[in-house]
């Protein structure tokens, strides 16, 4: 039977002929995926007598006006369509039939059933859950090619996942990366309606930029709904480099049976943050019996091995693992205390770690210490009273006759005036005040996808799941940083030691900082 085709452009011809197993089409929009799914559809159908086909979107109202009533228009004399089961059949005996899944477990209705090729039209709109789920569909006896064509925009709740596999070709252990191919297209490749709805073309160029560069571009990096989308690889990530020794290091950790991931962070004495190590290990790295992930004793062996030498101020964990367990009767931070690890309890509020997560991706000419310390000095100066007026009370209550000397020295002058410690610093460039190695690639990969959450805007997203680990941990950290109103651990630890000849902190109470003792 011969069906007249259309005028494909050049890169829907590369669509029509690709032959992997798994093929993705687009990235912006107006780049004619939903025609391309269509004609496909179509030509397969014809081409393989008996041929099943599954074409999915997410709602059925898209799955009508994107695909149902045009093929209707364009298959007439060719196919006939059938309103009770929603399929196409054709002379031969293939079949077209149109599905969608609106909410996650809509896609269970899949299970058991066989097609030979399956097409999801805005697979962005999908879960991963949903995609693999159609995968398993992807089967038959006969000798029809088994293909899944996707079409996509950046940007929806299977961003991640789509991302992963056709952008970034990160591939886990099941997965062949010549099964994936990806085929870009934007409204520029599309000549039709350029030509036909130039109006269209001058909208997606006029649009706030970075809606221009996911909507026009495709750019993966931004899209609709991301939560952190002033997160940009060219400012925010540099390449590793050493790190001086009086830097302040932080671990930041979120931990649970799924996932260990943590955080090396290193500040220097302007308050500017870089993260320069990672941990990330889901369930099949752990340490735990049967497949269960890490165990308290194995997370903590592993934080311990990869932390090596480094001498880390504060272990910080959200206030979660302070809740006590039915199990044992003790907390996970008591358990991670007894194997070596002493943590410190971070913020508890989502919404306010999240801004002062956006805090530190801000771009500006200077960063501020901790608790507001403009500089080095004044936070010398500060804590040197601290720590005089704390012998000022320790004297008098033994009676001593040091208390009157060591008060004149409390209320003498600064070692710099307020005016000198508020002045405004040299300007540089404006660079961020948290930028990341590029070697920790998974922060870096889920930190601009967050999503922001339907229901609450001003947070971001908790599903998918996988991609929340790395930015909680980070949150953790800035939370803690933001919110803490100590002055700088290194410049205390250098005051102790040479003004009052103390040694550094041990170990204090659980979720506590050491105390100075008098050498």
């Amino acid at each position: 039977m011969q069906w007249d085709i259309g005028k494909p452009n050049p890169r829907q011809i590369e669509f029509f002929k690709a032959r992997a197993r798994f093929i993705a089409y687009g990235g912006a929009r107006g780049g004619g995926k939903s025609w391309a799914v269509r004609k496909k559809a179509a030509g397969l159908a014809l081409s393989y007598p008996g041929a099943g086909i599954l074409i999915v979107r997410r709602t059925f109202p898209e799955l009508r006006e994107n695909h149902i009533l045009p093929m209707t228009a364009d298959l007439a004399g060719v196919a006939r369509y059938r309103d009770a089961d929603k399929s196409f059949t054709f002379p031969g005996g293939s079949r077209i039939v149109f599905g969608y899944c609106s909410s996650e477990s809509d896609v269970l209705q899949y299970q058991g059933q066989e097609y030979d090729v399956i097409f999801m039209d805005e697979a962005t709109q999908f879960t991963e859950f949903q995609f693999t789920t159609l995968t398993a569909c992807l089967r038959g006896a006969n000798d029809f090619p088994k293909r899944f064509y996707l079409t996509c925009n950046p940007g929806g709740v299977g961003h991640a996942w789509v991302k992963r596999l056709f952008i970034d070709r990160r591939y886990k252990k099941a997965e062949h990366p010549e099964d994936y191919v990806f085929i870009a297209a934007n409204v520029y490749d599309n000549h039709a309606l350029m030509a036909h709805d130039p109006d269209y073309v001058r909208m997606l160029e006029n649009l706030p930029e970075e809606q221009r560069r996911a909507w026009l571009l495709g750019q993966w990096d931004i899209f609709e709904g991301q939560y952190f989308a002033e997160f940009d690889r060219n400012v925010h990530v540099c390449r590793p480099h050493g790190i001086p020794a009086h830097w302040r290091r932080y671990v930041t950790l979120d931990y649970g049976m799924d996932m260990l991931a943590a955080l090396w962070v290193a500040v220097d004495e302007q308050g500017r943050a870089v993260v320069y190590r990672e941990l990330y290990e889901g369930r099949d790295n752990g340490k735990g019996e049967n497949g269960q992930g890490h165990i308290i004793s194995a997370a903590a062996r592993r934080l311990l091995e990869v932390n090596g030498g480094d001498e880390v101020q504060a272990w910080l964990a959200p206030p979660d693992l302070w809740n006590r367990r039915q199990d044992t009767g003790k907390s996970a931070a008591e358990l991670f205390l007894e194997n070596g690890v002493p943590l410190t309890k971070t913020g508890n509020s989502r919404v306010a770690g999240w801004l002062a997560v956006r805090e530190f991706l801000a771009p500006g000419p200077g960063g501020q210490a901790r608790g507001g310390e403009a500089t080095r000095a004044q936070a010398r100066d500060r804590v040197r009273r601290f720590c005089v007026q704390n012998r000022v009370e320790d004297e008098e209550a033994r009676g001593g006759e040091a208390a009157q000397t060591l008060r004149l020295r409390t209320s003498g002058p600064a070692s710099c005036s307020e005016t000198e410690a508020e002045a405004p610093q040299a300007s540089g460039p404006a660079l961020p005040r948290l930028r990341i190695f590029d070697t920790c690639a998974n922060l870096i990969r889920t930190l601009p996808a967050l999503r922001h959450d339907e229901r609450k805007p001003e947070d971001a997203a908790v599903t998918p799941h996988e991609l929340t680990h790395a930015p909680d941990a980070l949150r953790g950290f800035c939370t803690y940083w933001s919110t803490a109103a100590h002055a700088p651990e290194a410049a205390v630890h250098d005051i102790l030691r040479d003004d009052f000849n103390m040694k550094k902190p041990t170990a204090g109470p659980l979720g506590q900082g050491g105390k100075y003792r008098v050498i």
